[in-house]
């Protein structure tokens, strides 16, 4: 047996949690291998809308174990906040949740030294969440950190305050206002960490070793997306991990030969939330419209997501770092209306026409070359048979699929499970 991944090709935002909850009936396990609660993934169905941040998108599925693995870095605030919605509605989580105990967490200081850090920056700030995932993973590199395990030890508070007061003084360098109460967010941090506690605690590469030689179905779930990846996004706005495939065997301990399927999704169109460069990038009624009927707004952040047309020189990027065997197009629905479609299929790039990623792709490096199609008019929320697609939308379909090399096997139609159409 092997792992299949699921990860967003785009600078996140893509829709992943959604393709998951669809996919969850296929798989024994789903594993959340990076990231932390700067993500969003939102789910639809039965007309209710879910919002999870750490949590894997499979916890609504009974049969499904949901496993945080060791790449994950968790607030146990944010966390606890997750499971107390999960239990008003009526989810048996701790049967179906498990944690490893190297995932590392994020303390209330590193949530102040990401805000100082941020607002010292001033202009040059990256955008950040402000979740304290950068500082976290600062710890983590720095070998610093305090990591799941370590809350079975009997001295780990020691450890918390040797921490907690390091990163006081840091906060100090920065030289900026930020005003807290620590006491305050350090009681309802010790409190948020008993209620992690009864969620059970693994070796987790163990554990997933031991899934595949008993030939459990395992799918690992990225977060962000892959032009958000710590080496291959557009540094140095990017998250602080990797989110490419190569951070699934990291973040989960997974062999790379035991990889099988990549699921690569991706929007019929592109957005970004907060800082860094953007090549299709519209500030017309175009992408007006595309945040307005695609409702762009960030899941955890609630920040308006700049939008513009498919770039295929950055999806093709991702493609071939990834490995992506299979591909999800999501939102296309919001397109409908277009009277003509833009793809972007190559860069003016310092004079030349290129059909790569280059190094920097700043707007005075890099200009979009676009190609256009004609667009289609049909409300697709009501479609559930590829068959019923305009033919418009299938010569767009088609269209990526050669340029990319690479079948489209689905195609989301609305935000609901239901609207999901498998080609």
């Amino acid at each position: 047996m092997a792992v299949d991944l699921l990860l967003g090709l785009q600078w996140g935002d893509e829709g992943k949690g959604k393709i998951v909850d669809v996919l969850t009936s296929n798989y024994n396990i789903i594993a959340r291998f990076q990231g932390g609660p700067n993500a969003g993934h939102t789910l639809v169905f039965n007309g209710q809308k879910h919002v999870l941040h750490t949590i894997p998108s499979g916890i609504f599925h009974d049969d499904a174990v949901n496993l945080v693995g060791n790449g994950v870095v968790i607030d146990p605030v944010i966390f606890k906040k997750e499971l107390d919605k999960l239990a008003e509605q009526g989810v048996d989580y701790v049967s179906k949740l498990k944690i490893s105990r190297k995932a590392h967490l994020i303390l209330p200081t590193h949530r102040l030294l990401d805000a100082a850090s941020e607002t010292a920056k001033g202009k040059a700030k990256i955008g950040s969440t402000l979740k304290g995932i950068g500082p976290t993973y600062m710890d983590k590199t720095g070998r610093n950190g305090i990591r799941v395990g370590d809350l079975e030890l009997d001295d780990w508070k020691i450890r918390y305050r040797n921490l907690a007061n390091k990163h006081e003084a840091m906060i100090g360098f920065h030289n900026v206002e930020i005003q807290y109460d620590l006491d305050e967010l350090e009681a309802e941090f010790f409190e948020a960490i008993e209620v992690l506690k009864t969620i059970p605690f693994i070796d987790s590469e163990e554990y997933i070793f031991n899934a595949l030689e008993s030939e459990k179905t395992i799918l690992a779930e990225g977060a962000q997306g892959s032009l958000l990846d710590i080496d291959f996004g557009t540094y140095p706005y990017v998250t602080s991990s990797n989110t490419t495939a190569a951070g699934a065997c990291i973040g989960l301990g997974v062999a790379p030969g035991k990889i099988g399927d990549v699921f690569g999704i991706f929007k019929a169109y592109t957005t970004r939330v907060g800082s860094g460069p953007f090549p299709t990038e519209l500030f017309d009624k175009d992408g007006e419209t595309m945040g307005r009927v695609g409702h762009e707004f960030g899941a955890t952040t609630g920040r308006a997501r700049r939008c513009g047309w498919l770039d295929l020189v950055a999806l093709k990027y991702a493609c071939q770092i990834n490995g992506v065997t299979q591909l999800m197009m999501m939102k296309a629905d919001v397109l409908s209306g277009f009277k003509r479609i833009k793809v972007c299929t190559a860069y003016q790039y310092k004079g030349e026409t290129i059909s790569h990623l280059p190094f920097n792709i700043e707007e005075k490096n890099v200009s979009p070359v676009y190609t256009e199609l004609k667009g289609w008019k049909a409300d697709l929320t009501g479609m559930n048979k590829a068959e019923e697609l305009p033919e418009e939308l299938n010569e767009y379909i088609h269209f990526l699929e050669k340029e990319l090399g690479i079948p489209i096997k689905i195609v989301s139609v609305g935000p609901d499970r239901e609207q999901t159409i498998f080609r």
